[in-house]
């Protein structure tokens, strides 16, 4: 059953049947916390509701004790349950709010009462030093085409190693090379040697990329669920998205899809401490043009322009922004290099065309 964030019904908010084991209800919470969580979606009210009303459900039915209360008398049990005094009967006594994380409430009457903060420390008990952004799929197995990188995300300056980030992949491992600091030389990259095999096509998104969907007008309830390319017809320009924990496809235009690459920070004057991290993109704000990085080993999202976000090798961008060549304003090219020295990529544009551009006019 389709999760229903209108429902005021715990386990029809995760869209679990009520007999749902508790790897099921972990499975439909990690999938909706990461659609609908605030650093994904910023400045957007109803998802941060959305959130709360996940996690919320999600900390009384993961909890054994408030899952058989609430089985039988419902939210309002529950509610009840929470306010008793510690000496109070072991029956309707609360132990907590799910897998060792306590949330308060406000008391019958409704409403979302699982705060903003009491949300996010259950998001982060749940997904431990796991990039929360970077969970698995369902154990999907990594379909032919995809990108074959692993990559070893230690180096970063006051780093903790990283981790495999399954941003890039559905499951199962990511046999490859590796992604370390960055080399020596001045035109070096700073994701090493790790290059994707080079795409038939230079202006397509490769096959085995991980997404998510946006602007979604025909099915609005699908932006912000990830999914996997599977294939690019070139005559419609649209891509052919396989849905996560789902045999859903979607055809999609480029407009839709928001890549989670990897990328390394630089240039950041009021945080230099920041420089030479890598992290994941989560979110694309095309209004302000902004980026929101999560940096796996600080915890933490940040907005950053795209002239701080060096994106690897291997991603297809979208150029935009040329003064000197505006007739490749919208075209889409593939990241070959990036040269620290003159603080431009190398973009192929097709068989015959490379172009030298400046961070700020590529974006994903």
């Amino acid at each position: 059953m389709p999760p229903n964030l209108q429902s005021d019904d715990y386990y029809q908010i995760l869209g679990c049947p009520r007999n749902a084991s508790e790897d099921e209800l972990k499975k439909a919470y990690r999938k909706l916390a990461v659609k609908w969580h605030p650093d994904k979606n910023p400045d957007n009210e109803e998802a941060t509701k959305n959130f709360q009303k996940i996690s919320e459900a999600y900390a009384t039915l993961s909890d054994d004790k408030k899952r058989k209360i609430y089985d039988q008398y419902g939210k309002d049990g529950v509610d009840h349950a929470d306010q008793m005094p510690e000496n109070a009967s072991p029956h309707f006594r609360n132990s907590g709010g799910g897998p060792g994380v306590h949330f308060s409430r406000g008391g019958p009457g409704g409403g979302v009462q699982m705060s903003p903060e009491e949300a996010d420390l259950l998001f982060s008990h749940i997904f431990g030093g796991a990039d929360p952004f970077g969970s698995s799929f369902g154990g999907r197995r990594q379909r032919g085409g995809a990108p074959n990188i692993s990559l070893n995300m230690g180096g970063g300056p006051g780093g903790s190693a990283m981790g495999m980030d399954p941003f890039m992949m559905f499951g199962g491992g990511m046999p490859g090379g590796s992604m370390g600091g960055f080399p020596g030389g001045p035109g070096g990259s700073p994701f090493g040697s790790v290059q994707r095999p080079a795409p038939k096509r230079y202006d397509a998104i490769p096959n085995g990329t991980i997404v998510s969907l946006k602007g979604l007008v025909s099915k609005p309830e699908r932006n912000g669920d990830r999914g996997e390319i599977i294939s690019y017809d070139p005559q419609s320009g649209r891509y052919t998205v396989l849905l996560e924990d789902s045999d859903e496809q979607l055809r999609v235009k480029p407009s839709n899809l928001l890549q989670h690459v990897h990328v390394v920070l630089q240039g950041i004057e009021s945080q230099p401490n920041l420089n030479g991290r890598k992290g994941t993109v989560i979110a694309w704000n095309s209004h302000k043009e902004r980026y929101s990085i999560y940096i796996m080993d600080l915890s933490k999202v940040v907005s950053l322009k795209p002239g701080n976000v060096v994106l690897e090798n291997g991603t297809v961008g979208h150029i935009m922004g040329l003064v000197s060549k505006p007739e490749l304003n919208g075209r889409l090219g593939t990241i070959k290099s990036w040269n620290r020295e003159s603080g431009r990529y190398d973009v192929q544009i097709s068989a015959d065309q490379v172009v030298r551009l400046k961070l700020e006019n590529v974006v994903v």
